[in-house]
């Protein structure tokens, strides 16, 4: 058996080059998507094992893209990557299905084990800092 294979769809070049260094020594990254629609379409026909997903994407967002792969009967566990950090989101990224919610600022110590840990079937969401109790 492979590596998990994985597609991963942001916007931005640098995230899509930095994921994929992240992920590529132990994941098969079977492809990158520009945009949402490019991501529905990958998704659709290669059937990957996780989908690592950026929530603000042009034509389709993430959220789109997710709740649009679910009712197609698509398979592939996700993960939202993303800078959105409010509550509404997560919310939102979870009733569409997901199992995963990473923040971009954490991505280079929490998206491996996020990854490791949905493909197992768990949950794995970044959380806020809570606020520092300063004492005089």
């Amino acid at each position: 058996m492979g590596n998990p294979r994985v597609l991963l769809a942001d916007d931005l070049p640098e995230i899509r080059e930095r994921v994929t260094e992240l992920l590529r020594p132990d994941f098969e990254i079977v492809a990158i998507a520009q945009n949402g629609a490019q991501a529905v379409e990958a998704a659709s026909t290669l059937n990957p094992d996780l989908i690592v997903l950026d929530i603000s994407m042009p034509i389709l967002n993430g959220i789109e893209v997710a709740s649009r792969l679910r009712d197609l009967g698509c398979g592939a566990k996700v993960i939202f990557l993303t800078v959105h950090e409010d509550p509404d989101y997560i919310e939102a990224a979870l009733s569409v299905g997901a199992l995963g919610y990473v923040f971009k600022s954490r991505v280079a110590t929490e998206l491996v084990p996020a990854v490791r840990s949905v493909l197992q079937g768990h949950r794995f969401m970044s959380v806020k800092e809570a606020p520092k109790v300063l004492t005089c």
